[in-house]
């Protein structure tokens, strides 16, 4: 099969969850035999023409001069290009800004679009672009020939709502399982005796619930680290509202895949407040890092961790279970999560099952043929 990957910055990643399983995805397609094609920004580190077997074509992307805009004219310049490619798949990851050019996608190719999550949700965005990209979501789902939905709740919302059915195909991690104590030195905390939470700095990731709750906690000063970007609106709101509570330490982001395992290995709990999306790839991260979750009661958390967490809805919640909750005693709840990625959210699964919608699309195509 001729296959392309629309939608991301590009392979290797240097960006995101996208980038992450583009790069994954296509070195598999490629390793299989597939012509593999994946779309990146002309300014993107990785400048070779190949990467691992996968042709990389690079496209003019404008976003660094024109911001979020210039996504709308680097999407319409991998389609042009793309019409000229003669695929047999077209996979789109996203909808947010390539779905207006709908009715440009070449006719030929089978198109499949990851459909994320629910984007229109997230508090970030304006009215007037909560509204574009519900009409974004719109268009992707009565445009696409198959869905991809990463999340059982996505899957049934696309249903509900535009009653087009999709497959499930989960977001994956790597297990880990090579713990090493030293690095906590650095982050001046111990073994077992310390708490996280780990998020981009938005209202919809629950921070401030979290923190509401460690700062209702007065009898217990147990340091939680508050990992992400937090030189934001948002982020000084947060800094300032709980500058007086000295156990809340905002640590800004950490990039290190090897401190980020370790931290959330040895962590005593480990909070996932994310309420918008579908599979988060943070949270099959920590699950694969043996932290215990503690996670948002929402359907798309519920979906991934089922009965092998702790959930809470408010801050007394919270409290409740700081103050009565340990690791230690629930290495079941852990156990049973590791091996969830072992064998549901392992890469090797989520891209086999990629790879068997791609031939039974090929084949459903030849058959109407």
């Amino acid at each position: 099969m001729k296959i392309a990957i629309l939608g991301t910055r590009g392979v290797p990643n240097y960006y995101g969850g996208f980038e992450q399983f583009a790069e994954f995805f296509s070195v598999y397609l490629a390793e299989k035999g597939h012509e593999v094609y994946c779309y990146n920004s002309h300014n993107h580190p990785y400048q070779e023409k190949t990467f691992h077997g996968v042709h990389i074509l690079h496209q003019h992307d404008p976003e660094y001069k024109y911001g979020t805009f210039g996504q709308f004219i680097y999407d319409y310049n991998c389609i042009m290009d793309a019409r000229k490619r003669d695929f047999d798949i077209i996979l789109q990851l996203g909808y947010t800004s390539n779905s207006i050019w709908f009715f440009l996608m070449p006719k030929k190719p089978i198109n499949i679009i990851n459909m994320d999550g629910l984007e229109w949700k997230r508090s970030k965005y304006s009215w007037s672009v909560q509204k574009f990209l519900k009409v974004a979501e719109w268009l992707a789902a009565k445009s696409g020939d198959y869905l991809v939905a990463d999340s059982l709740g996505i899957q049934s919302f696309l249903m509900k709502t535009y009653k087009k059915e999709s497959t499930y195909i989960a977001y994956g991690a790597h297990l880990f399982d090579t713990p090493n104590e030293n690095i906590l030195q650095e982050y001046q905390v111990e073994k077992g005796n310390y708490n996280m939470v780990m998020a981009r700095f938005e209202p919809e990731n629950n921070l401030d619930m979290v923190l509401e709750g460690v700062a209702l906690n007065k009898e217990d000063q147990t340091p939680i680290l508050v990992i992400g970007k937090h030189e934001t609106k948002y982020g000084a709101y947060l800094k300032n509202k709980f500058k007086d509570h000295a156990n809340i330490r905002f640590i800004g982001g950490i990039y290190n895949l090897e401190h980020l395992n370790n931290l959330r290995y040895f962590s005593n709990l480990y909070f996932h407040g994310h309420s918008v999306g579908g599979t988060n790839p943070s949270l099959l991260e920590a699950m694969a890092s043996q932290a215990l979750v503690i996670a948002h009661n929402n359907d798309f958390n519920k979906g991934v961790l089922k009965e092998n967490a702790y959930y809470f809805s408010n801050p007394s919640e919270v409290k409740k279970i700081l103050n009565t909750v340990k690791k230690s005693d629930n290495l079941h709840f852990i156990k049973n999560n590791y091996q969830a990625i072992a064998n549901d959210f392992n890469w090797e699964k989520i891209n086999g099952d990629y790879l068997q919608l791609f031939e039974k699309c090929m084949e459903q195509s030849t058959k109407r043929k």
